[in-house]
C-alpha cells in the first residue's frame, strides 16, 4: 500500500471514529442499569452529543461521515479505474462466492444469527 492510500485510510478512520463512538454508546447505554459501568459512561457520551447539536449532530454525526462517504467513493472509483489488480481480485472473489453460493449463504445466515442472538441476550440481561 502506498503512503497516500495509508494516509487516506487513516484519515477516514479518524473522521468516522466520533460517529462510531456515538453509535456504540447508544447500544452500550442500554446494556446495564445507568449506575453501572460502562452504561454510565455511555449515557454521558450520548448526553454530551445531545447537549451540543451543532457539534454533536451536524459535525460529528453528519458532516464527518458524509466526508468519509464522498472521499471513500472517490478513492474507490479512482482505484477501480487505475488498478487492474484490484479489479482482478474483486472478480476472483465474486467468482468464488458464485461457485460456493450455498456455503456463502450458510455462513452469512450463521453470522447474522449469532449477531441477533448476541443482541437479544444483551437486551435480556439489561431487563
Amino acid at each position: 500500500m502506498n503512503p497516500i492510500k495509508r494516509i487516506i485510510a487513516a484519515t477516514e478512520v479518524m473522521l468516522i471514529l466520533p460517529a462510531a463512538l456515538f453509535m456504540t454508546a447508544l447500544f452500550v447505554r442500554n446494556l446495564q442499569p445507568e449506575h453501572h459501568e460502562p452504561a454510565h459512561a455511555a449515557r454521558q457520551i450520548v448526553a454530551w452529543y445531545a447537549a451540543r447539536p451543532r457539534v454533536g449532530l451536524w459535525l460529528l454525526l453528519m458532516t464527518l461521515p458524509l466526508t468519509v462517504l464522498l472521499t471513500g467513493c472517490a478513492v474507490l472509483v479512482r482505484n477501480w479505474n487505475h488498478d487492474a489488480d484490484l479489479r482482478q481480485a474483486t472478480h476472483q472473489t465474486l467468482a468464488a462466492i458464485r461457485a460456493h453460493l450455498a456455503m456463502f449463504l450458510v455462513a452469512t445466515a450463521t453470522a447474522t444469527a449469532a449477531g441477533v442472538l448476541a443482541i437479544v441476550a444483551l437486551h435480556s440481561m439489561s431487563d
